[in-house]
């Protein structure tokens, strides 16, 4: 079974699922490799490989295979440019941000990765991504226009086009770090009105946090920043994972 298909099927049969989201510029590969493995043993659904600052392709390629050493979870690749596409992946979010100012991040790159895609086993997966206020560094390096955290008829006409033009998810971000997840009332609306399933990611520190997202209309919570901060890992993520199968 593919990694897209699997994944919608673990959230019909299983709810809101957990995805751990690493960045090979925070911690050395072998760093990288342990916290996957942490994940998998708290319940995570999935590992997500990619940030906003990264410097080379070797950086995406060593923290990947790490990671493919210590988990048998899917490996999916959260690109910020082409150039960091890795072929020891097993999966790519084939992305375009959608509220991006520069059309390098809403389609050019996509045109030099696709030869990429063609060539290797690495699965695409589809996905709209939008980035809602603050948005952190990855909205100033993806020179987006912010979806004001009021405004959710915009959100919502964002999640409607993704799936309209055939994307089969859809990810609001407030940015890595951000000290204000992505507002309940946004989730509600664009949950309400697309199909496909919601991606919510940004400022979820907590496990408080982690269900309010998720009773708000999220299939799938990522959490980044807090893992890297987490002195026990496992635990913290245990804690939101269990929460998230109440």
């Amino acid at each position: 079974m593919k990694i897209a298909e699997n994944i919608l099927k673990q959230v019909h049969q299983n709810g809101p699922l957990h995805f751990a989201l690493l960045d090979p510029d925070k911690q050395t590969p072998k760093k990288a490799g342990e916290l996957a493995k942490s994940a998998e043993t708290a319940g995570s659904n999935a590992i997500m490989v990619g940030g906003s600052t990264l410097l080379s392709q070797k950086q995406v390629d060593e923290t990947v295979k790490a990671i493919k050493k210590e988990t048998m979870l899917p490996v999916i690749l959260f690109p910020s440019a082409a150039k960091f596409l890795s072929s020891y992946a097993d999966g790519l979010f084939f992305m375009s941000l959608l509220n991006s100012r520069n059309l390098d991040f809403v389609i050019r790159e996509h045109i030099k990765g696709a030869f990429f895609v063609k060539k290797s086993d690495v699965e695409p997966i589809s996905m709209g991504y939008v980035i809602v206020e603050p948005g952190m560094t990855a909205g100033k390096m993806g020179e987006v226009d912010l979806v004001k955290r009021d405004d959710i008829e915009t959100a919502v006409g964002y999640g409607l086009s993704a799936q309209y033009l055939g994307m089969d998810f859809f990810y609001l971000e407030a940015g890595s770090g951000s000290p204000d997840p992505v507002p309940d009332e946004m989730i509600k609306a664009v949950k309400e009105n697309i199909d496909i399933p919601l991606i919510v990611g940004g400022g979820i520190r907590t496990v408080k946090t982690a269900k309010q997202k998720a009773c708000a209309g999220a299939d799938i919570i990522v959490t980044g920043t807090a893992i890297e901060q987490e002195s026990d890992v496992k635990q913290a993520l245990k804690a939101i994972v269990d929460e998230l199968k109440q």
